[in-house]
């Protein structure tokens, strides 16, 4: 449950001490610091301490959405179009005026919708705590909303129930509580009166009563809670429009100064000249790039959703792409979270079924515990219990450290049996002497291979007990974990598992994983509120994986990975994985997560096992492809167009094309290249990065060998067939279109432009655009016009350079790309 920051009511004035430490201080004590007692509180007194405490909800901070939309326009690139508008509106360019800020208000509003689509991980946090609890007020038994508890109150807990606060255990049967979503911790925790339980956490098995010590944000959970608020992060893809933004704008900038200062030299009509120059620099600024990025990873977000992963932030599919270190969540990720039994040690040559049988006789299934459930799902012949009854049943409790029950078989003989920690066994059995030493040694090596180990034995009528062998019980792996991580591995990403099991557990699973064997001890490498020494540091990076690991120790991994230049993946699907997911650059909650771990995360899994995570990848690098391609297009195109006007009005004193010319390249052009988000690419067997040498060295040989080809057009145009300047304009601007549209088919692919066949949306959009532009030449819509035969000479003309450019580029990229890039990514299409 969850409120704005602006619905709360007065400061937490009399909480608790930190200090105090209401968890692990004896119970009188607690509860004359709570000034409470076994019977509760008062209503009167509930009330004002909620008004002194704050409901028990976790505290949100709300952003203004008209606030946060007006964000959308502040920045580099927003500020030229915005400054495009302004002047447009000064000179009276009017369709100039409309067209830019129908553009800018469409970024601003793409770009608004995708992160309020995102998902709150704070909200969902609030689904894991019980709506209602059963709670003592005035000595008697109420349900009131769980946001009404307060610190002090006496809660009723039960089997299934959420805690819906933190709270100390008063009396009662000792209580099975499952913290896995919290903690980790495959297996629940055992809980005695007097011991913690925290919120959100689910009781197992057991009933007792409970003294709250903490509500809110003061729990275990609201820390955790924090942490997701504190997880922010700026994805890559932000940087690299942001990059390729600035450097355009700079150009734009400089060669545009450059004009004006010339035309005003020269006596050029001022009011002319700057309408001319605002026209050119809206054209060299990229409005339209952060709407077709954001398109292209929206239409790869849809696919990816066919191969069952939810895409719930954008960018994250970028981030995906370039993703090379995955943390991995060891309990309901790269195992079943199921506890499984194993292979049993026997004392005297005694059948494995044998001691499983007996083991299953001494457990119960609708006790629902997690052990006695592992036991009789180990039964080979789930029928065989029929032949036995069990005349009675004690269950496990601390003390006793076992279970017993007295058995009658179909032929009327009594028998118990027993089942239990191994010592406790022992101790019982008269062949204790003779097996000891051999169950010793053998419970010994199941815990070096992280297995949990359970002694049995039996007793004939009423006989001595006899140790029949020890029962290995652990969280196997996923049946796709190995070939998941294997996969990944070829694709260049390291796989880091992160558990809160113990070292040993960790080690016996990345063993069987093949995921080495350097496993570190979570609790050694400090958080994030401190600076780790460089050997630390250096340790995080260089481990397989980690153990004992609490929510702030995953948030600190991620952090430092992130300091050290990876692009750090992050699965889970507990409330405990939460931050880690939120802080990663991409989070990726796993099937059957909860509801917080999904919001939290990026991308959301709904298929159980790691395998989708490969195609996730995969569709990933595809969609980078994309964007890649897009962005040196975008970029050889602008410095086509700066630096042929440039150099035409510098040398010649000729204005090749009109600004309306420009502004409706800039139309045909953005629009029809959208489709890109629906092309034909390969993916690369490596993380994706935006290379910026390599995307601006492409472009730039890209745009300088077109700037050659216009300038080639032109002085055929003038000194061979001797056009007025009007209709080069319009051969220009044809030129200009057709050529400018062929060139997406040149840097969509690193080999030759027929490598990769386009899709058929592709090229029916770039073909349908340069139709229309052709039929405008032709028949002169706002220029004058051309006629046919000229029409068809210039997309001869265009042709014939764009296979001389495809050689070129294909040079470039041997020049620029470093050797070993060229072996070890090859593009692969499935």
């Amino acid at each position: 449950m969850i409120k704005p920051v602006a619905d709360q009511t007065k400061a937490t004035k009399s909480k608790p001490d930190a200090k105090d430490d209401l968890k692990t201080l004896p119970l009188p004590e607690v509860e004359k610091k709570l000034e409470s007692s076994p019977d509760g509180l008062s209503q009167a007194q509930a009330k004002k301490r909620l008004t002194e405490y704050g409901p028990n909800e976790i505290e949100e901070k709300k952003t203004n959405p008209f606030l946060k939309f007006l964000t959308y326009f502040w920045g580099p690139i927003p500020w030229m179009i915005e400054a495009a508008v302004i002047l447009s509106g000064v000179v009276r360019h009017w369709p100039d005026f409309f067209i830019i800020l129908l553009l800018l208000v469409t970024n601003a509003v793409v770009a608004f919708w995708e992160e309020s689509a995102a998902g709150n991980a704070i909200t969902a946090l609030k689904a894991k705590l019980a709506t209602k609890t059963q709670v003592k007020r005035d000595g008697k038994w109420i349900t009131p909303p769980a946001r009404e508890l307060v610190p002090g109150d006496v809660i009723q807990l039960r089997l299934g129930d959420i805690v819906p606060a933190d709270a100390r255990l008063l009396d009662g049967d000792p209580m099975s509580v499952d913290q896995s979503a919290l903690t980790g911790e495959s297996l629940p925790a055992k809980c005695n009166p007097g011991d913690a339980v925290f919120s959100g956490s689910i009781v197992r098995r057991g009933e007792s009563s409970a003294l709250v010590y903490a509500t809110g944000a003061n729990t275990y959970f609201g820390k955790t809670a924090q942490l997701v608020q504190k997880a922010q992060t700026v994805s890559h893809f932000q940087k690299a429009v942001l990059k390729i933004g600035n450097y355009l704008i700079l150009l734009a900038l400089a060669l545009v100064t450059l004009i004006i200062t010339v035309a005003i030299s020269r006596g050029d009509p001022i009011l002319t000249t700057l309408q001319f120059a605002l026209v050119l620099t809206v054209a060299a600024i990229p409005v339209a790039m952060p709407t077709v990025l954001s398109v292209t990873m929206a239409v790869g977000a849809r696919l990816l959703s066919k191969k069952k992963a939810i895409v719930s932030r954008l960018v994250a599919i970028e981030e995906l792409a370039g993703v090379d270190v995955l943390c991995a969540d060891k309990t309901g990720t790269l195992t079943q979270n199921k506890l499984t039994l194993g292979d049993p040690f026997s004392v005297n040559n005694i059948p494995a079924d044998e001691i499983i049988l007996n083991g299953a006789l001494a457990s119960r299934a609708e006790n629902n515990d997690t052990i006695d459930l592992a036991v009789l799902d180990g039964l080979k012949d789930k029928d065989s219990l029929k032949a036995y009854e069990v005349v009675h049943f004690t269950p496990f409790d601390p003390v006793h450290k076992r279970t017993e029950a007295s058995v009658k078989a179909k032929d009327g003989k009594t028998f118990k049996v027993t089942k239990g920690a191994p010592q406790v066994i022992l101790a019982l059995s008269t062949n204790a002497g003779q097996v000891k030493s051999a169950v010793e040694k053998a419970v010994n090596e199941f815990a070096t291979r992280g297995f949990r180990s359970l002694g049995v034995a039996r007793a004939e009528g009423d006989g001595k007990w006899q140790f029949l062998g020890v029962l290995p019980l652990f969280d196997p792996p996923r049946e796709d974990a190995k070939a998941t991580i294997a996969s990944a591995a070829k694709m260049g990403v390291n796989i880091k598992m992160l558990t809160g099991d113990a070292l040993a557990i960790a080690q016996e699973t990345a063993k069987k994983l093949d995921m080495g064997a350097n496993i570190l001890d979570a609790g050694s490498l400090g958080d994030s509120e401190k600076q780790e020494t460089s050997e630390v540091s250096d340790s995080i990076e260089n481990a397989d994986g980690f153990a004992q690991v609490f929510p702030e120790h995953k948030f600190h991994i991620v952090d430092v990975l992130q300091k050290h230049g990876h692009i750090v993946g992050m699965t889970g699907d507990g409330v405990n994985d939460a931050p880690a997911l939120k802080k990663a650059d991409c989070g990726i909650a796993v099937s059957g997560a909860t509801d917080a771990a999904r919001a939290a995360a990026s991308i959301v899994l709904t298929t159980p096992g790691l395998s989708v995570i490969i195609d996730a990848i995969k569709e990933s690098r595809r969609i980078f492809q994309r964007m890649n391609s897009y962005a040196i297009y975008r970029i050889a195109e602008t410095l086509r167009v700066l630096l042929f006007m440039t150099l035409s009005i510098l040398f010649f004193n000729f204005y090749p094309v009109t600004a309306v010319m420009i502004v409706m390249l800039a139309l045909l052009n953005d629009g029809a290249i959208l489709s890109i988000a629906y092309d034909n690419v390969h993916y690369r067997d490596k993380p994706e990065a935006w290379d910026m040498r390599l995307v601006l060295g492409i472009s730039t040989v890209l745009g300088v060998i077109g700037v050659v080809s216009a300038f080639g057009l032109f002085y055929l145009g003038e000194r061979v067939f001797h056009l007025d300047r009007a209709h080069i304009q319009t051969l220009m601007y044809l030129k200009l279109s057709v050529a400018g549209h062929l060139t997406i088919f040149l840097t969509r692919t690193r080999g030759p432009f027929w490598s990769i066949r386009p899709a058929r949306i592709l090229w029916i959009a770039v073909l349908g655009t340069q139709v229309v532009a052709t039929l405008i030449a032709v028949y002169g819509l706002f220029m004058t016009p051309l006629g046919w035969g000229w029409a068809l000479f210039v997309w001869g003309y265009a042709l014939a350079w764009f296979v001389v450019n495809d050689r070129v580029k294909l040079l470039a990229y041997r020049l620029l790309l470093p050797p070993q890039s060229k072996q070890r990514s090859p593009l692969k299409s499935t």
